[in-house]
């Protein structure tokens, strides 16, 4: 599939913002691990695809690297005010659940790849590790752009998309990694 497609049919699925390029150009920085760390989300180990049990920041930057492109994707959201979390939440799960079905229309043409969501794996509520089962979802499973470490700013520079928080709009971001 052309690239032109590819972003044709990111838009179509709801997305604002679509752009493909080399993931040797991601900026990865360590430094952002504590963010996950401080479990702000209520993930931290107690989810499979979340730090510490997705693998530490040189695993994940390595997961990525193993992919030559990357398909950048944005939303944009009217959100007001920080505090209003139903807000927050309704946005991030229509990001993800737009991730998911151009995903899986990605991996009919032949994109098999990895899916870095905006937030957490939420496939299952709650994730099977609460109970110590298997998760179910192995081959949908995703991970957060934080645990991966990415420098979602610089990333969002370089495919010239806003990523600051302005007039109250608010981006999310992700992106899905193929060859």
């Amino acid at each position: 599939m052309k690239k032109e497609k590819i972003i044709d049919l990111s838009k179509a699925e709801g997305f604002h913002g679509a752009e493909i390029i080399d993931t040797d150009k991601i900026v990865f920085n360590a430094a952002f691990r504590p963010y996950c760390e401080e479990n702000l989300c209520g993930q931290y180990g107690a989810n499979y695809a979340c730090p510490p049990d997705c693998g530490a920041p040189e695993q994940m930057k390595r997961r990525i690297l193993t992919h030559k492109k990357a398909l950048v994707l944005c939303t944009r959201w009217e959100i007001e005010d920080f505090s209003r979390k139903d807000k927050l939440k309704e946005a991030k799960s229509f990001h993800d659940s737009a991730m998911l079905r151009l995903v899986s229309k990605l991996r009919a043409e032949g994109h098999e790849g990895i899916m870095v969501g905006s937030s957490g794996c939420s496939l299952c509520s709650p994730c099977k590790q609460a109970k110590g089962e298997p998760c179910e979802h192995p081959d949908k499973m995703y991970s957060c752009m934080s645990a991966y470490c990415i420098y979602v700013k610089k990333l969002a520079e370089d495919c010239n998309m806003s990523y600051d928080y302005k007039n109250k709009i608010l981006p999310f971001f992700s992106m899905y990694v193929f060859d």
